[in-house]
Protein backbone atom coordinates (compact mmCIF):
# COMPACT_ATOMS: atom_id res chain seq x y z
CA UNK A 1 0.00 0.00 0.00
CA UNK A 2 1.59 3.12 -1.15
CA UNK A 3 2.23 6.24 1.44
CA UNK A 4 -0.25 8.39 -0.42
CA UNK A 5 -3.22 5.66 0.27
CA UNK A 6 -5.90 7.00 2.60
CA UNK A 7 -5.99 4.74 5.73
CA UNK A 8 -8.87 2.53 6.07
CA UNK A 9 -11.87 3.90 7.89
CA UNK A 10 -13.87 1.78 10.40
CA UNK A 11 -17.11 2.06 10.17
CA UNK A 12 -19.87 0.98 13.13
CA UNK A 13 -22.71 -1.51 12.73
CA UNK A 14 -24.99 -3.45 15.17
CA UNK A 15 -26.49 -6.42 15.12
CA UNK A 16 -29.26 -7.84 17.25
CA UNK A 17 -27.32 -10.32 19.77
CA UNK A 18 -28.41 -14.25 19.40
CA UNK A 19 -31.92 -15.56 19.81
CA UNK A 20 -35.52 -14.85 19.00
CA UNK A 21 -35.47 -12.31 15.87
CA UNK A 22 -38.60 -10.19 15.25
CA UNK A 23 -38.96 -9.75 11.20
CA UNK A 24 -42.69 -9.13 11.44
CA UNK A 25 -43.12 -9.03 7.23
CA UNK A 26 -41.28 -12.11 6.61
CA UNK A 27 -42.57 -13.78 9.42
CA UNK A 28 -46.33 -12.57 8.45
CA UNK A 29 -45.46 -13.98 4.66
CA UNK A 30 -44.18 -17.16 5.89
CA UNK A 31 -47.48 -17.37 8.32
CA UNK A 32 -49.85 -16.95 5.27
CA UNK A 33 -48.38 -19.66 3.16
CA UNK A 34 -48.27 -22.57 6.65
CA UNK A 35 -51.90 -21.51 6.70
CA UNK A 36 -52.41 -22.36 3.22
CA UNK A 37 -50.91 -25.20 2.89
CA UNK A 38 -52.60 -26.13 6.19
CA UNK A 39 -55.63 -26.02 4.67
CA UNK A 40 -54.36 -27.87 1.41
CA UNK A 41 -53.79 -30.47 3.64
CA UNK A 42 -57.40 -30.15 5.97
CA UNK A 43 -58.86 -30.63 2.84
CA UNK A 44 -57.08 -34.36 1.85
CA UNK A 45 -58.06 -34.72 5.27
CA UNK A 46 -61.67 -34.60 4.75
CA UNK A 47 -61.36 -36.18 1.75
CA UNK A 48 -59.71 -38.99 3.15
CA UNK A 49 -61.79 -39.28 6.23
CA UNK A 50 -64.64 -41.06 4.66
CA UNK A 51 -62.56 -44.18 4.03
CA UNK A 52 -59.75 -44.32 7.09
CA UNK A 53 -59.00 -43.70 10.30
CA UNK A 54 -58.00 -40.55 11.61
CA UNK A 55 -54.78 -41.91 13.23
CA UNK A 56 -53.61 -42.92 10.32
CA UNK A 57 -54.47 -39.83 8.33
CA UNK A 58 -52.18 -38.22 10.71
CA UNK A 59 -49.14 -40.22 11.00
CA UNK A 60 -48.94 -39.49 7.20
CA UNK A 61 -49.95 -36.04 7.70
CA UNK A 62 -46.37 -36.32 9.69
CA UNK A 63 -44.14 -38.87 8.48
CA UNK A 64 -42.44 -37.13 5.74
CA UNK A 65 -41.65 -34.33 7.78
CA UNK A 66 -39.17 -36.52 9.33
CA UNK A 67 -36.77 -37.25 6.68
CA UNK A 68 -37.07 -33.77 5.56
CA UNK A 69 -36.09 -32.90 8.44
CA UNK A 70 -32.78 -34.80 8.20
CA UNK A 71 -32.17 -33.68 5.43
CA UNK A 72 -32.40 -29.98 5.83
CA UNK A 73 -30.07 -30.87 9.28
CA UNK A 74 -27.32 -32.70 6.80
CA UNK A 75 -27.21 -29.78 4.20
CA UNK A 76 -26.93 -27.09 6.83
CA UNK A 77 -24.30 -28.67 9.13
CA UNK A 78 -24.86 -32.11 9.44
CA UNK A 79 -27.00 -34.85 11.48
CA UNK A 80 -25.69 -33.31 14.78
CA UNK A 81 -27.82 -30.58 14.30
CA UNK A 82 -30.76 -32.61 14.96
CA UNK A 83 -29.91 -32.80 18.43
CA UNK A 84 -31.82 -31.42 20.92
CA UNK A 85 -30.59 -28.57 23.38
CA UNK A 86 -33.22 -28.87 25.66
CA UNK A 87 -35.38 -32.25 24.56
CA UNK A 88 -37.60 -31.96 27.77
CA UNK A 89 -39.34 -28.80 25.82
CA UNK A 90 -39.16 -30.87 22.37
CA UNK A 91 -41.16 -33.68 23.93
CA UNK A 92 -43.73 -31.20 25.85
CA UNK A 93 -44.16 -29.47 23.02
CA UNK A 94 -44.97 -32.47 20.71
CA UNK A 95 -46.73 -33.68 23.65
CA UNK A 96 -49.86 -30.69 23.07
CA UNK A 97 -49.58 -31.25 19.35
CA UNK A 98 -50.78 -35.22 20.53
CA UNK A 99 -53.45 -32.92 22.60
CA UNK A 100 -54.23 -30.60 20.24
CA UNK A 101 -55.21 -32.77 17.68
CA UNK A 102 -57.04 -35.48 19.99
CA UNK A 103 -59.10 -33.16 21.74
CA UNK A 104 -59.99 -31.52 18.91
CA UNK A 105 -61.36 -34.62 17.22
CA UNK A 106 -63.15 -35.51 20.15
CA UNK A 107 -64.98 -31.95 20.33
CA UNK A 108 -65.98 -32.40 16.48
CA UNK A 109 -67.61 -36.10 17.41
CA UNK A 110 -69.96 -34.45 20.50
CA UNK A 111 -71.16 -31.33 19.24
CA UNK A 112 -71.75 -29.53 15.84
CA UNK A 113 -68.65 -28.35 13.58
CA UNK A 114 -69.30 -24.60 13.77
CA UNK A 115 -69.44 -24.90 17.22
CA UNK A 116 -66.30 -26.84 17.87
CA UNK A 117 -64.31 -24.52 15.02
CA UNK A 118 -65.27 -21.50 16.51
CA UNK A 119 -64.09 -22.13 20.07
CA UNK A 120 -60.54 -23.49 18.28
CA UNK A 121 -60.42 -20.04 16.92
CA UNK A 122 -59.47 -19.05 20.92
CA UNK A 123 -56.37 -20.04 19.90
CA UNK A 124 -55.01 -16.91 18.99
CA UNK A 125 -56.57 -15.04 21.86
CA UNK A 126 -54.92 -17.84 24.19
CA UNK A 127 -51.70 -16.93 22.16
CA UNK A 128 -51.95 -13.19 22.55
CA UNK A 129 -52.24 -13.51 26.45
CA UNK A 130 -49.85 -16.14 26.85
CA UNK A 131 -47.18 -14.40 24.89
CA UNK A 132 -46.93 -11.15 27.78
CA UNK A 133 -45.99 -13.48 30.62
CA UNK A 134 -44.34 -16.22 29.11
CA UNK A 135 -42.42 -14.46 26.54
CA UNK A 136 -42.39 -10.98 27.93
CA UNK A 137 -43.41 -9.75 24.33
CA UNK A 138 -45.17 -6.28 24.22
CA UNK A 139 -48.75 -6.26 23.35
CA UNK A 140 -50.57 -2.74 22.42
CA UNK A 141 -54.54 -1.91 22.38
CA UNK A 142 -54.06 -2.01 18.71
CA UNK A 143 -52.59 -5.09 17.97
CA UNK A 144 -55.82 -6.73 20.86
CA UNK A 145 -57.83 -5.01 18.27
CA UNK A 146 -56.91 -6.75 15.76
CA UNK A 147 -57.56 -10.21 17.67
CA UNK A 148 -60.41 -9.56 19.08
CA UNK A 149 -61.56 -8.13 15.39
CA UNK A 150 -60.55 -11.40 13.84
CA UNK A 151 -62.62 -13.59 16.53
CA UNK A 152 -65.71 -11.31 15.80
CA UNK A 153 -65.30 -11.93 11.92
CA UNK A 154 -65.10 -15.53 12.48
CA UNK A 155 -68.08 -15.81 14.96
CA UNK A 156 -69.80 -13.87 11.96
CA UNK A 157 -68.70 -16.52 9.42
CA UNK A 158 -69.47 -19.84 11.50
CA UNK A 159 -72.80 -18.38 13.35
CA UNK A 160 -72.49 -21.00 16.42
CA UNK A 161 -75.89 -22.57 17.47
CA UNK A 162 -75.26 -22.32 21.16
CA UNK A 163 -74.86 -25.54 21.80
CA UNK A 164 -73.80 -24.48 25.65
CA UNK A 165 -71.16 -25.01 27.91
CA UNK A 166 -70.13 -28.88 28.53
CA UNK A 167 -67.96 -31.59 28.06
CA UNK A 168 -67.65 -30.68 24.03
CA UNK A 169 -66.57 -27.29 24.83
CA UNK A 170 -64.23 -28.23 27.43
CA UNK A 171 -62.58 -30.67 24.45
CA UNK A 172 -62.70 -27.41 21.92
CA UNK A 173 -61.30 -24.92 24.48
CA UNK A 174 -58.47 -27.81 25.57
CA UNK A 175 -57.26 -27.80 21.55
CA UNK A 176 -57.47 -24.28 21.40
CA UNK A 177 -55.01 -23.99 24.70
CA UNK A 178 -52.61 -27.18 23.42
CA UNK A 179 -52.05 -25.43 20.09
CA UNK A 180 -51.45 -21.96 22.02
CA UNK A 181 -49.12 -23.50 24.23
CA UNK A 182 -47.61 -25.68 21.24
CA UNK A 183 -46.69 -22.49 19.24
CA UNK A 184 -45.56 -20.21 22.56
CA UNK A 185 -43.20 -23.25 23.00
CA UNK A 186 -42.09 -22.93 19.17
CA UNK A 187 -41.27 -19.21 20.07
CA UNK A 188 -39.31 -20.13 23.25
CA UNK A 189 -37.58 -23.18 21.24
CA UNK A 190 -36.61 -21.05 18.36
CA UNK A 191 -34.26 -19.40 20.62
CA UNK A 192 -31.59 -22.32 21.15
CA UNK A 193 -33.04 -24.82 18.60
CA UNK A 194 -32.55 -24.66 14.71
CA UNK A 195 -35.81 -25.31 12.31
CA UNK A 196 -34.95 -28.92 11.52
CA UNK A 197 -34.49 -29.96 14.92
CA UNK A 198 -37.97 -28.41 15.70
CA UNK A 199 -39.47 -30.61 12.14
CA UNK A 200 -38.02 -33.87 13.51
CA UNK A 201 -38.58 -33.80 17.27
CA UNK A 202 -42.23 -32.72 17.17
CA UNK A 203 -43.43 -34.62 13.79
CA UNK A 204 -41.23 -37.93 15.04
CA UNK A 205 -43.39 -37.93 18.33
CA UNK A 206 -46.37 -37.25 16.87
CA UNK A 207 -45.66 -40.28 13.63
CA UNK A 208 -44.32 -42.26 16.56
CA UNK A 209 -47.62 -42.12 18.53
CA UNK A 210 -50.10 -42.09 16.27
CA UNK A 211 -48.48 -45.05 14.16
CA UNK A 212 -49.40 -47.05 17.58
CA UNK A 213 -53.10 -45.62 17.70
CA UNK A 214 -53.20 -46.62 14.22
CA UNK A 215 -52.64 -50.04 14.19
CA UNK A 216 -55.92 -51.43 15.11
CA UNK A 217 -57.44 -49.46 12.14
CA UNK A 218 -55.23 -49.78 9.81
CA UNK A 219 -56.63 -49.29 6.44
CA UNK A 220 -54.20 -50.52 3.17
CA UNK A 221 -54.54 -47.13 0.87
CA UNK A 222 -55.69 -47.65 -2.71
CA UNK A 223 -56.45 -45.92 -5.86
CA UNK A 224 -56.87 -42.20 -5.35
CA UNK A 225 -56.29 -42.22 -2.17
CA UNK A 226 -52.73 -43.30 -2.56
CA UNK A 227 -52.07 -40.11 -3.90
CA UNK A 228 -54.32 -37.76 -1.62
CA UNK A 229 -52.32 -39.44 0.83
CA UNK A 230 -48.80 -38.56 -0.62
CA UNK A 231 -50.55 -34.95 -0.95
CA UNK A 232 -50.87 -34.24 2.83
CA UNK A 233 -47.64 -35.82 3.88
CA UNK A 234 -45.42 -33.53 1.42
CA UNK A 235 -47.75 -30.25 1.91
CA UNK A 236 -48.00 -31.39 5.46
CA UNK A 237 -44.05 -31.38 6.30
CA UNK A 238 -43.70 -27.80 4.12
CA UNK A 239 -46.39 -26.43 6.36
CA UNK A 240 -44.39 -27.87 9.60
CA UNK A 241 -41.20 -26.08 8.06
CA UNK A 242 -42.66 -22.87 6.96
CA UNK A 243 -44.58 -22.46 10.76
CA UNK A 244 -41.82 -23.06 12.50
CA UNK A 245 -39.74 -20.54 10.83
CA UNK A 246 -42.53 -18.03 10.67
CA UNK A 247 -42.78 -18.50 14.86
CA UNK A 248 -38.81 -18.33 14.70
CA UNK A 249 -38.90 -14.46 13.16
CA UNK A 250 -42.02 -13.14 14.28
CA UNK A 251 -43.58 -12.75 17.69
CA UNK A 252 -46.79 -14.94 18.36
CA UNK A 253 -49.18 -11.62 19.03
CA UNK A 254 -48.37 -10.43 15.63
CA UNK A 255 -48.61 -14.01 13.40
CA UNK A 256 -51.52 -15.12 16.15
CA UNK A 257 -54.81 -13.19 13.84
CA UNK A 258 -53.05 -14.43 10.69
CA UNK A 259 -54.48 -17.90 12.12
CA UNK A 260 -58.19 -16.72 11.06
CA UNK A 261 -57.55 -16.70 7.46
CA UNK A 262 -57.32 -20.66 7.73
CA UNK A 263 -61.32 -19.82 7.54
CA UNK A 264 -61.20 -18.14 4.21
CA UNK A 265 -58.77 -20.97 2.47
CA UNK A 266 -61.18 -23.74 4.40
CA UNK A 267 -64.14 -22.16 2.29
CA UNK A 268 -62.46 -21.69 -0.86
CA UNK A 269 -61.95 -25.70 -0.85
CA UNK A 270 -65.53 -26.53 0.46
CA UNK A 271 -66.52 -24.83 -3.01
CA UNK A 272 -64.07 -26.14 -5.36
CA UNK A 273 -63.48 -29.46 -3.68
CA UNK A 274 -67.34 -29.72 -2.00
CA UNK A 275 -69.51 -27.75 -3.68
CA UNK A 276 -70.63 -26.14 -0.42
CA UNK A 277 -71.57 -22.23 -1.75
CA UNK A 278 -69.98 -19.50 0.04
CA UNK A 279 -72.71 -17.23 1.98
CA UNK A 280 -73.07 -13.77 2.18
CA UNK A 281 -72.09 -14.25 5.82
CA UNK A 282 -68.67 -15.89 4.93
CA UNK A 283 -68.07 -13.21 2.43
CA UNK A 284 -68.91 -10.50 5.38
CA UNK A 285 -66.93 -12.33 8.03
CA UNK A 286 -64.21 -13.04 5.42
CA UNK A 287 -63.95 -9.04 5.14
CA UNK A 288 -64.01 -8.32 8.94
CA UNK A 289 -61.02 -11.36 9.36
CA UNK A 290 -58.61 -10.18 5.93
CA UNK A 291 -58.87 -6.38 6.99
CA UNK A 292 -58.03 -7.31 10.72
CA UNK A 293 -55.20 -9.15 9.33
CA UNK A 294 -53.81 -6.89 7.19
CA UNK A 295 -53.80 -4.18 9.46
CA UNK A 296 -51.95 -5.36 12.11
CA UNK A 297 -49.50 -6.75 9.57
CA UNK A 298 -49.17 -3.19 7.51
CA UNK A 299 -48.69 -1.43 11.29
CA UNK A 300 -45.94 -4.08 12.35
CA UNK A 301 -44.11 -3.65 8.78
CA UNK A 302 -44.08 0.53 9.59
CA UNK A 303 -43.17 -0.15 13.39
CA UNK A 304 -40.10 -2.09 12.06
CA UNK A 305 -38.61 0.56 9.70
CA UNK A 306 -38.91 3.32 12.49
CA UNK A 307 -36.83 0.63 14.49
CA UNK A 308 -34.43 0.17 11.48
CA UNK A 309 -34.20 3.81 11.28
CA UNK A 310 -33.62 4.58 15.13
CA UNK A 311 -30.83 1.42 14.91
CA UNK A 312 -28.68 3.58 13.09
CA UNK A 313 -28.82 6.38 15.29
CA UNK A 314 -28.26 3.77 18.53
CA UNK A 315 -25.54 5.04 21.02
CA UNK A 316 -22.20 2.87 20.99
CA UNK A 317 -22.38 0.34 24.70
CA UNK A 318 -26.45 0.34 24.31
CA UNK A 319 -27.22 -3.19 25.92
CA UNK A 320 -29.72 -3.81 23.13
CA UNK A 321 -27.09 -4.36 20.28
CA UNK A 322 -23.55 -5.62 19.90
CA UNK A 323 -21.11 -2.92 18.33
CA UNK A 324 -18.87 -4.20 15.48
CA UNK A 325 -15.38 -2.64 13.89
CA UNK A 326 -15.80 -3.57 10.52
CA UNK A 327 -12.22 -2.14 8.29
CA UNK A 328 -12.96 -1.52 4.72
CA UNK A 329 -10.82 -3.27 2.49
CA UNK A 330 -7.41 -1.34 1.26
CA UNK A 331 -8.09 0.25 -2.52
CA UNK A 332 -5.46 -0.15 -4.82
Amino acid sequence: MSPDAKRPEPTLSTRPRAGRHHLPVPAALLMAAAILSFAVQDAAIKWLSRDYGLAQIIFFGRILAVPLAALLAYRSGGLIRLRAKRPLLQVLRASFTVCDMLCFTAAVWLMPLADAITIGFAAPLFMTILSVPLLKERVGPRRWTAVLLGFIGVIIVLQPSGAGFGLPSLYALGSALAFALLIILTRVLTATENVPCLMFWNSGIVASVMFVLMLPEWRTPTGLGIWVFALSAGIGAVAQLLITEAFRLGEVSLLAPIQYMSLLWAGFFGYVIFGNVPTATLLIGAAVIVASTLYIVQREARLARARGKAAQHQVLGSPDAEVIIVKREDMP
